[in-house]
């Protein structure tokens, strides 16, 4: 197990790397001048403008900017803002908003998921599958910045049972815009559970321990649920990059002062270090999660060993 951890590490480094190198030359390839968009209309002097360059390394071609990021980043230096701010700093205050709103929706994604899916897979067939089918079918089709503000009109504003922006209101302000960016995970999540737990309830295993008299309740929940949760898992893992790096519509629709804002900003300002720096962690979460998610498969699966 050790050695299967360690091999996996190792093999994350060229995807960061990987990673890295495409941000930094798609950033590096938007049109105009960093150090103009960050003044905006004022003109700022000459002279302070050719240190900002020298100091930023913006007069080097690409792949010499590119060296002295790297140079800095595995040194545990993920650079400055044009503004002289550590970006360390920001992802610190940013990181820990856009965490518990992608957790929130990761909660909200799987118990509602896997409920309605494990209810719609029991009925199969009947008209209550058919309902779940054509709501999950609702959910896909509507897009994100859609529902996030039509529920945060009627759930916020009308009836006035969600803070409907910022964080003040603690974990109740992670509600709404949690179920929003979670809304199309949780029907695609509903339709795997479903057509996951209808599959295994068909095989021969399952057919056997109802003949030995098992409780059906025994039977879905301790033979057919657990085998039918490696897709799940698979799933949510993955899921969990894809929430926290899908969260700048839902972030801004509920200004909520989190890493999606913060990315948006920079890619406008052309700050490469600030996006390849939040880039370089939400892909190192995306890889610890994936690693997480080929560990919990020994434990639903006996027989899956790692040498």
């Amino acid at each position: 197990m050790s050695r299967y951890i360690i091999r996996r590490l190792i093999q994350a480094i060229p995807v960061l790397l990987g990673a890295t190198l495409l941000i930094y030359a798609i950033v590096f390839a938007l049109p105009g001048d960093p150090i103009a968009a960050l003044m905006g209309e004022k003109r700022m002097d000459p002279n302070l403008v050719d240190i900002m360059r020298e100091q930023y390394h913006l007069n080097d071609p690409f792949l010499v900017q590119y060296w002295y990021y790297l140079v800095g980043l595995f040194g545990g230096d993920f650079g400055k803002t044009f503004a002289g701010v550590p970006v360390t700093d920001i992802m610190a205050g940013k990181f820990q908003v856009t965490i518990n709103l992608a957790m929130t929706a990761l909660v909200m994604e799987a118990v509602i998921g896997v409920g309605l899916g494990l209810y719609a897979a029991l009925r199969h067939g009947r008209a209550q599958d058919s309902m779940v089918l054509a709501s999950t079918l609702v959910l896909i089709s509507i897009p994100t910045l859609v529902t996030g503000f039509v529920l945060q009109l009627l759930l916020g504003v009308k009836v006035g049972l969600f803070p409907v922006a910022g964080v003040t209101d603690g974990w109740r302000s992670y509600l709404l815009p949690g179920f929003v960016l979670a809304g199309t995970s949780i029907a695609y999540l509903t339709r795997l559970t479903r057509t996951s737990l209808v599959e295994t309830l068909r095989a021969d295993y399952i057919r056997t321990a109802v003949a030995k008299g098992l409780p059906r309740r025994r039977v879905v929940g301790r033979h057919a649920l657990r085998n039918a949760l490696i897709p799940l898992i698979t799933y949510l893992g993955a899921d969990l990059g894809t929430l926290m790096g899908g969260a700048v519509i839902t972030e801004t629709i509920f200004n909520l002062p989190g890493i999606g804002q913060q990315l948006f900003s920079s890619v406008y300002l052309r700050e490469q270090s600030v996006v390849v720096g939040i880039v370089t962690v939400l892909v190192l979460i995306y890889i610890l999660a994936n690693l997480i998610v080929d560990l919990l498969y020994a434990v639903l699966d006996p027989r899956i060993r790692y040498e």
